[in-house]
């Protein structure tokens, strides 16, 4: 909260001097990199006790914009994705909307709030903002599991894949399903893992449909995990 409160009034006024000189396209790409930032300090706040460490192999295998899918263990995974070094947005559920200024933040930002949109609306926002360049994060489990185990897809992430031949990056996460756990604010110590895997490209899911792409990539995302969890 100390952290928040010194950070958001800080990023409000970064962004809005650049409001005030530059055009809209730069201001909202400042102010998503902004929130960024924000994500990134969170991270830190706990640290030592919580340490987050990133791993990228994605071998630089495909240019951007991306549609990252990242699985959902814990309320901590919105911030984490703060580690991605481009413009993006994450489509999200109905509560980040509610929690007071950073709701505006994520709604001002352009964060798609797919319980509520319109599904060919969301398709249509979608594939604008990766016109734009602007990469769009999926949690496909829709809620978060609490656990090691991961949750069914939804087909959304992977419908707009089919539908704008976008590359298409899994994102691993783990050691953070206690932190906190479901239900608490209370932190854990412990390591996060996050591994960014190669791109799957428009030429590797051709002729797929959504059900099977989307038990494609999770099927490559559990394995991962299961790598990952079994070197800890």
């Amino acid at each position: 909260m100390i952290f928040s409160m010194i950070a958001i009034p800080v990023l409000i006024i970064f962004v809005t001097l650049i409001a005030l000189v530059a055009p809209k396209r730069y201001v909202m790409k400042r102010f998503r990199r902004a929130i960024s930032w924000y994500g990134k300090g969170m991270a830190l706040v706990p640290f030592p006790f919580v340490r987050v460490r990133y791993e990228d192999h994605s071998k630089g295998n495909s240019q951007g914009p991306y549609i990252f899918v990242s699985n959902h263990r814990s309320a901590s995974d919105a911030f984490l994705m703060s580690v991605l070094p481009h413009e993006a947005i994450q489509v999200v559920n109905i509560w980040p909307f509610r929690i007071p200024v950073l709701g505006f933040f994520a709604r001002f930002a352009g964060y798609l709030n797919i319980r509520v949109m319109d599904h060919e609306l969301f398709l249509e926002k979608a594939a604008k903002l990766l016109d734009d360049k602007v990469s769009i994060i999926f949690f496909p489990e829709g809620t978060r599991s609490g656990g090691r185990e991961m949750g069914s897809f939804h087909g959304s992430a992977f419908r707009l894949a089919l539908q704008t031949n976008a590359s298409i990056v899994p994102i691993c996460i783990t050691g953070n399903e206690n932190m906190p756990p479901k239900g608490s604010w209370l932190m854990k110590p412990g390591t996060i893992k996050i591994r960014r895997l190669p791109a799957i490209q428009p030429q590797d899911y051709k002729g797929a449909n959504v059900f099977t792409l989307k038990n494609r990539v999770r099927e490559i995302m559990g394995r991962e995990l299961d790598s990952m969890e079994g070197a800890a």
